[in-house]
């Protein structure tokens, strides 16, 4: 290792998302360069995808297929014989969901362009989902399902492991042991880890790394991760490898397995930035191995290790900005898997991904892994330095939607942040995941969709005050029904995260659940939503402290290798994996507006009691009339218009003030009298033009013209003038 400073590759391994980078590599190289290390990186799964869907990629399936003697299904067989239509379709669909020929679109609707097989049986009504004016997206639909029945096609001959978003998860998923991993790893290459060496190749020999880092965020990445290490080593052996990711920091925190260490040479724990610069240090000789933090390695005696020298923490504050120089920014694939309003922002339109805080303000929800350091240690960075970070991305990538990849942003770190983007005219789209509590409210997600919002996740989880209570989420379903109004009336799509199998859920509480559920839709606050079976991990409370839940470990325990989910038996609860496919069912209808009205027991072929929910819960919860503006006075006005014009008009009760304001979509006038129309002539000034002055409404309130207007400012607060302008944008926070 040379004692100067090293050059150093980042490799996404395959296969994570084909429409936006997965930001771990772009965040480390944007670290390390701006502490002067030379960073190469590459999306391997990327690369990996347009080599095989490609008319050569193709090919080489074909020839391999045909050459192989496999026994083919019947779809399998149909796919074989239509291969002249996969060859000649292959390189204008991929243009296609790049969004470099959208004119492919009527072809794909409407001329059976694409060669069809097994994924197109059961497509859904496209009329329906799409509408009239969707042509674009509906064939960027087809186009999807064309590329999943290729992918069922290889999965079936000469890739057994290929997944577009599950790519070997088998493999990684809860391994205690390391075995099957490694037989896979010591069998020869198929061909898609050919094509995927074959790339590492080039790679190499452009970059002549003397560090690769693997990012592996799941478990369908880590066999891509060790097959290219293990290349790593038979091209370059003085080459160091490193490996982290959301993996490693859940699944391989107990790791004793020597073998995974032929593969990787150090194995690095919770926030990459820190661990990278004592590895790097200590490959140039300025570090001893006991200066290490949060590392893993294998020792000279051959047994692994653990070494964790207290080092600070890089602050939030300090990681940089992630920089996605070098990735094919352009070569990305917008695709629209299933039709899920919000699933669909995972996967269509290139999304910059940034973190808001690190880590979750709340960390207490008894079913998360709330123990390690990626929730628990929590931390904020200034709305301006973010900003800064945005306009960075924006001048480096060119694309203006953001995806913010928090566990749960915060409520008042977000306001700050729409106020600074409105502040400095900075025009971004983003979603991101919130929790619903209360300090959401309606003043601030009209805030929030003025700033570029568009869509919010969060998790209801199971709909039942008394499993929210056990769960700690710290909301109820009636402030969920209003956070989600608030939201959805500021323009700002809604997806629930819903859980079922909760420990000590009754079958009665799932109906109830399933009950609430509808509501939601019917009430039409929330627009998506996604059932998840719980599963108990060995970091979360419930994993923990199981008697405390009620529910009886079963397993796994504990091996050399991987170890996070756990088994266990619920006596308590109900039969839970039963009702998987009716709640499945169910939310896809709702989700479409579709069977609304139907008795909740339509949805099962077993029998289920009626749901004890009121059938008025949601519509009741809704029409709490919030708190009246005068109570808040302690809180900031802000407003989101222009500065209006004042002028005067003569009236019998003497002169009028009218204020004219000439907004994006519509114009429109505030009458009241003279000396409240220059109060608020002044007071829309101040707000339209300082917003480093934070007016509070008590403040505004000691300047009203009280006795020259006749009007205490308690009844101005109720007046059509005020009313009207809360209406327009004047909001307080």
């Amino acid at each position: 290792m040379p004692t100067s400073s090293p050059r150093i590759l980042l490799i996404t391994p395959p296969l994570t998302q084909l429409n936006t980078p997965y930001p771990a590599t772009p965040y480390i190289k944007g670290f390390l360069t701006g502490r002067g290390y030379h960073v190469a990186q590459a999306d391997l799964g990327l690369e990996l995808v347009l080599r095989l869907f490609s008319q050569s990629g193709l090919r080489r399936v074909f020839a391999a297929i045909e050459a192989g003697g496999f026994e083919l299904s019947d779809n399998a067989r149909r796919m074989v014989r239509l291969q002249r239509s996969y060859l000649a379709t292959i390189g204008p669909v991929i243009r296609f969901l790049q969004n470099k020929d959208n004119t492919l679109a009527p072809r794909i609707c409407h001329s059976r362009f694409l060669p069809e097989a097994a994924r197109f049986d059961n497509i859904a009504d496209l009329e329906a989902a799409f509408g009239t004016l969707g042509l674009t997206d509906q064939a960027r639909h087809l186009a999807t399902l064309y590329l999943e029945d290729l992918g069922d096609l290889i999965k079936e001959t000469v890739g057994p492991q290929f997944g577009f978003s599950r790519y070997a998860e088998r493999l990684g998923m809860s391994a205690t042991s390391f075995d099957a991993m490694h037989e896979a790893l010591q069998t020869p290459p198929n061909l898609l880890d050919q094509m995927l060496l074959e790339l590492l190749d080039e790679l190499v020999a452009r970059t002549a790394p003397d560090v690769v880092g693997f990012s592996v965020p799941f478990p369908g990445n880590l066999y891509g991760a060790l097959r290219l290490a293990g290349r790593v080593k038979e091209l370059r052996p003085q080459a160091k490898t490193l490996m982290g990711g959301g993996y490693p920091n859940t699944e391989l925190r107990q790791i004793r397995e020597p073998r995974f260490f032929d593969y990787i040479d150090f194995l690095t724990l919770d926030d990459g930035e820190g661990p990278w610069l004592r590895l790097l240090e200590y490959l140039r000789g300025t570090l001893t191995t006991a200066d290490l933090q949060r590392t893993f390695l294998r020792n000279a005696a051959g047994v692994v290790e653990y070494i964790n020298h207290p080092h600070p923490d890089v602050p939030h504050t300090e990681v940089g900005t992630p920089d996605y120089s070098d990735l094919p920014l352009s070569e990305y694939l917008s695709v629209i898997e299933v039709l899920n309003p919000m699933h669909r922002l995972w996967s269509d339109g290139r999304w910059n991904k940034l973190t808001i805080a690190h880590g979750c303000y709340w960390k207490r929800c008894s079913f998360c892994d709330v123990t390690l350091d990626y929730i628990s240690r929590y931390e904020t960075a200034p709305a301006t330095l973010l900003v800064d970070r945005i306009e960075q991305i924006v001048a480096q990538t060119g694309q203006t939607g953001f995806h913010f990849v928090d566990e749960a942003a915060p409520p008042l770190a977000l306001r700050d942040l729409a106020v600074e983007l409105l502040k400095r005219q900075v025009k971004i789209t983003w979603w991101g995941n919130i929790r619903f509590e209360k300090t959401f409210s309606p003043d601030l997600c009209r805030l929030l969709a003025a700033s570029g919002c568009i869509a919010v996740s969060g998790g209801l989880e199971v709909a039942s005050d008394r499993l929210l209570a056990l769960m700690e989420k710290g909301v109820t379903i009636a402030q969920v029904a209003r956070v989600t109004d608030g939201f959805t009336q500021a323009g700002i799509m809604v997806h629930a995260y819903l859980m079922y199998g909760f420990p000590t859920q009754t079958t009665q509480e799932t109906v109830d659940a399933l009950e609430v559920v509808r509501q939601l839709f019917g009430a039409g606050i929330v627009q998506s939503g996604y059932w998840h079976r719980f599963a108990m991990t060995a970091h979360s409370p419930v994993g923990k402290n199981p008697a405390k839940y009620q529910v009886v470990p079963i397993g796994p325990e504990p091996g050399d290798f991987a170890w996070n989910d756990l088994w266990h038996d619920d006596p308590t609860g109900t039969n839970h994996e039963k009702f998987g496919p009716g709640l499945a069912k169910a939310l896809y209808n709702y989700m479409h507006g579709v069977a609304l009205e139907e008795p909740l027991s339509f949805w099962f072929d077993f029998k289920t009691p009626h749901a004890k929910v009121p059938r008025h819960l949601i519509q009741q919860a809704l029409q709490d009339p919030g708190k009246p503006d005068f109570v808040k006075q302690n809180q900031r006005l802000f407003w989101l218009g222009n500065v209006p014009e004042l002028g005067y008009t003569e009236h019998k009760k003497g002169q009028r003030a009218v204020l004219t304001f000439y907004e994006q979509a519509e114009d429109f006038e505030v009458k009241t009298q003279a000396p409240i129309g220059a109060w608020l002539h002044q007071l829309l000034t101040t707000l339209s033009t300082d917003y480093d002055t934070k007016v509070l409404l008590k403040e505004a309130a000691a300047t009203f013209p009280a006795s020259a207007a006749g009007l205490s400012f308690e009844a101005f607060l109720a007046s059509p003038a005020w009313q009207q302008l809360r209406e327009k944008g004047l909001l307080i926070l």
